[in-house]
């Protein structure tokens, strides 16, 4: 118990840390898609701002041209046509004029700085830094000269800021929430996972206990037979409980290999058309030399005039029905009987097996089940045989019932809807 204490530890510890790695991954994945975005969002605002800017240049140069007298600005300082208003913060535009062949630009509106010698031929839209101020200058070439038109680029950088803000603000906020969604969902993808995980454990422990019982039994006649001198009878006796103890372990390796192969396999077998009747038949003939050494009856009636005809492997129901009747064998009191009942209508078939002996408690009723559980201490039973009933009804489709039989024992009641083979 320790040990599957310590096993379901490493377990839990084993899922937490692959929940957790696939949490980060998904939210690093996210982050770096979302700085991608962000980075497109911010160069496409920024962009869309500065062409604001550069639409309201080109138009101020255009109005400027139009006034100009032959030869350039008469004046320094002067107004040249309206200012252009637009739709970002409405900035105002200030004019330089560059004569030919000049090293020094002459200011054209009230208030406009200097312009720096690097700038005095500048061409296309383009930022430049002007005693500290950010700004967005255009120019036009005319035959005397160079016309250069400015504004402010300051309301672009607050618009850039305030966008970097509010990703700052939102993106650990929404990786933070994204990572408890994929934490939640990974852990629920690994839920069945954890859930095999541990039936797998369960299952090899319970295989471990229940192989080592009978294999300590023959190693133990096996070791008293060679030590020890007897006589005749008593190595008869020793030879018969290896017998024995020889054929429980064969059943429980047999039933572990049927397991085993019903769970790995990629589609079920073939179907068939099966007589579940005569399918009975065949089993109580099988049983009955088990069944009379304790004393017991086995009968078969049929109940219906439709052929009780199932249509699934015909291995899976042949073991199904071999199961339900030797746990009814086992199960039934010395001398008392079990009545095999089955039926068929038009809306499927059925198949009853009672017996008269203690039944199943109602606590016990769906954890009969189980692999290797068992509901009573009658020997002879590694409790496998009704996992693989269940595992059977399962794949076939069928309802099962697990109620008090009318004769005193347990009812295991099962029904199969009548229809066509399943297409491989």
């Amino acid at each position: 118990m320790k040990t599957s204490g310590r096993q379901a530890d490493t377990s839990v510890h084993l899922v937490r840390s692959h929940v957790h790695r696939v949490a980060l991954t998904a939210t690093a994945l996210a982050l770096v898609l979302y700085l991608l975005a962000c980075f497109v969002v911010d160069f496409v605002a920024v962009d869309h701002l500065d062409g604001a800017i550069d639409a309201r240049l080109a138009t101020r140069l255009s109005q400027v041209v139009a006034t100009l007298p032959p030869g350039g600005p008469s004046g320094t300082i002067g107004s040249y046509g309206p200012q252009v208003s637009g739709d970002f913060d409405d900035a105002p535009i200030v004019l330089w004029w560059v004569p030919a062949k000049a090293t020094r630009a002459v200011n054209l509106e009230t208030g406009a700085p200097a312009l720096p010698l690097d700038a005095l031929h500048v061409g296309g839209p383009t930022g430049v830094t002007i005693a500290g101020r950010d700004l967005r200058l255009a120019a036009t070439v005319l035959p005397d000269g160079r016309l250069i038109a400015g504004t402010t680029a300051q309301g672009v950088h607050t618009a850039l800021s305030t966008l970097l803000v509010i990703e700052a603000i939102l993106g650990p906020l929404a990786l933070v929430i994204l990572y408890g969604a994929a934490w939640v969902i990974a852990r629920s993808a690994a839920a069945p996972v954890e859930r095999a995980r541990r039936r797998q454990l369960e299952f090899t422990a319970d295989a471990s206990h229940e192989l080592r019982t009978p294999l300590s039994v023959i190693e133990a006649e096996v070791g008293l037979a060679l030590h020890m001198e007897r006589p005749a009878a008593g190595y008869r006796d020793a030879l018969e409980r290896v017998s024995g103890e020889t054929g429980r372990l064969r059943s429980i390796v047999e039933d572990l290999l049927w397991l085993a192969r019903l769970d790995s396999l990629p589609a079920p077998p073939p179907t068939e058309a099966v007589d579940v009747a005569g399918l009975a038949e065949v089993c109580a003939s099988r049983f009955s030399p088990i069944a009379a050494r304790k004393g017991v009856t086995i009968s078969v009636s049929k109940v219906g005039s439709c052929p009780p005809i199932v249509f699934a492997p015909a291995e899976w129901l042949d073991r199904l029905v071999s199961v339900l009747v030797d746990n009814a064998c086992r199960y039934a009191k010395d001398g008392g009987c079990v009545e095999v009942t089955v039926s068929a209508a038009n809306g499927g078939v059925g198949l009853v097996v009672d017996d008269n002996g203690p039944g199943v408690p109602d606590g016990d009723r769906e954890r009969i089940f189980q692999r290797f559980h068992r509901a009573s201490a009658v020997p002879g039973g590694a409790g496998l045989g009704l996992a693989i009933a269940e595992a059977v009804l399962r794949d076939t489709g069928a309802t099962y019932m697990v109620e008090r039989a009318p004769i005193g024992g347990a009812r295991f009641a099962v029904s199969w809807p009548r229809h066509r083979p399943r297409e491989a």
